[in-house]
């Protein structure tokens, strides 16, 4: 989209200022250039303007600004997606909402909390815990990320495997259309299916369907016992293994995450003590009653060593916990430091073809020279492949294995994302997995919401090179 004249940039500017004061309104280039990339190495255009929301009426205000300027506009959270999914790519108006950081109401009754988009979701999670209560998706930003993120984009995590992802906890919306119109989208029920589900539309449109204000989600009891085992391999073929007998022999754990060989090595050059034999992790997690957890943390571990385990361990206590799971949250920072690039792909293949996958992705290394590592949640099938680079002279060969990795997905019956969207980064790329007529069909959608194409534009569809994240 191209940007917007000067004389439309300068009324947006004043109409801004007008509507919401100067106190929620960035205008000077260094302020706004803050907000023109996200987590991914996206190339956004320094937006002309930031407004800094804090009520709905200022998204609102916003929204209609944009809409009477023909100015684009691009919510934003937190900026810790990977794809480009906040980043402005026309510049424009960014719209954030990370200072929407209320928790409006926490039910104990029902298992209902209403929550506004800028609040942080570990602080999230510790307020309904505080409670009793539990709200299960936790991808691994969960420290940094906001919700309103997390709902547009359809985060996932670790523990999608037994409970799902965003989507599957959101029960209503807020939401606010292009043009300043509100609309309040679901119910707060656990069961309702009344007209079409707007909401299960709008989670996970990546911002280009509307701006999220209250967000309504469902909770569940808090699990009584969580235990916690750290399974090592001579290498992810028999990881793979074990994943595969232990979902066959019934086994639910609500997660199951993978670490190849080089993704332990990066886990060593940060200071984390694992076993020098050691090719592959499964950082392995139960909950419920502890007489179940034991129970079936017992089984893996038994299905484990049938796969050939080189060492089973069980956390002993929370602290325990907290130190495994710290050094894979971590994990994605340590990876940054083995190179100067790094392009993390997040795509999900039938939980049979993981070791199909990783074969072929240590043949596109080998192919085109590209050094990579992998890990990710070997429950599901979501994996997160990082290759690897530091001059520019290599990004060809990394574009090869990247458009190899997407079709073998493909071909393997997979998709080319699992938890964090298309955005900027993956657009060139929706062609391979989805046909003309319906990529076609989800454009009418847009055209619906956003007759002008103002609303994040360039996400999604676009015919863009891919980019770094």
């Amino acid at each position: 989209m191209p940007r917007p004249t000067s004389a439309a940039r300068d009324k947006a500017r004043r109409l801004l200022e007008q509507a919401l004061g100067p106190s929620k309104v960035l205008t000077g280039e260094d302020a706004c250039a803050a907000y023109a990339e996200d987590e991914s190495e996206a190339e956004g255009v320094t937006p002309d303007a930031v407004v800094l929301a804090e009520t709905p009426d200022d998204i609102l205000a916003a929204l209609r600004v944009a809409r009477e300027a023909s100015v684009p506009i691009t919510p934003r959270a937190a900026g810790t997606g990977r794809t480009g999914g906040a980043v402005p790519v026309a510049g424009g108006i960014v719209l954030s909402t990370f200072g929407m950081k209320s928790i409006k109401e926490i039910d104990r009754r029902d298992g209902v909390a209403v929550v506004e988009p800028g609040v942080v979701l570990a602080e999230l999670h510790a307020a309904v815990e505080a409670e009793g209560w539990f709200y299960p998706p936790d991808p691994n930003s969960q420290a940094d990320c906001c919700l309103g993120g997390n709902v547009a984009e359809n985060a996932g995590g670790p523990r999608a495997l037994k409970y799902g992802v965003t989507r599957d906890w959101v029960l209503g919306v807020d939401a606010f259309l292009i043009g300043g119109q509100r609309i309040h989208a679901g119910r707060r029920t656990t069961k309702g299916v009344t007209g079409y589900d707007v909401t299960g539309l709008l989670v996970g449109s990546e911002g280009t369907l509307a701006v999220f204000g209250d967000v309504t989600v469902g909770l569940m009891p808090k699990p009584e016992h969580v235990m916690t085992l750290m399974t090592l391999f001579s290498d992810v073929r028999t990881a793979g293994d074990a994943v595969e007998r232990a979902v066959a022999a019934g086994l639910l754990p609500r997660c199951i995450e993978l670490l190849d060989g080089p993704t332990l090595e990066a886990m060593r050059r940060a200071g984390n003590a694992i076993d020098a034999r050691a090719g592959a992790m499964l950082l392995v997690e139960f909950d419920g009653d502890e007489r179940t957890c034991e129970r079936d943390a017992e089984r893996f571990g038994e299905t484990a060593e049938s796969a050939h385990a080189l060492e089973v361990l069980v956390a002993q206590d929370a602290a325990q916990r907290a130190r495994l799971w710290s050094a894979r949250r971590e994990m994605s920072r340590a990876v940054r430091k083995l190179s100067k690039k790094k392009l993390s792909e997040d795509v999900v293949v039938p939980r049979h073809a993981i070791g199909a996958l990783l074969e072929h992705v240590a043949m596109l290394g080998e192919r085109e020279r590209v050094r990579h590592l992998t890990y990710g949640h070997a429950g599901d099938g979501n994996l997160h492949v990082n290759f690897l680079w530091d001059d520019d002279d290599e990004v060809p060969a990394v574009v090869r294995a990247i458009e190899g990795l997407f079709h073998e997905v493909v071909r393997l019956g997979g998709t080319l994302s699992g938890e964090h969207g298309i955005g900027v980064l993956k657009a060139p790329y929706l062609p391979l997995e989805q046909a003309p007529e319906l990529i076609e069909l989800q454009r009418d959608l847009k055209r619906v919401f956003d007759p002008s194409g103002l609303l994040n534009p360039g996400k999604i569809f676009p015919a863009a090179p891919h980019r770094a994240c």
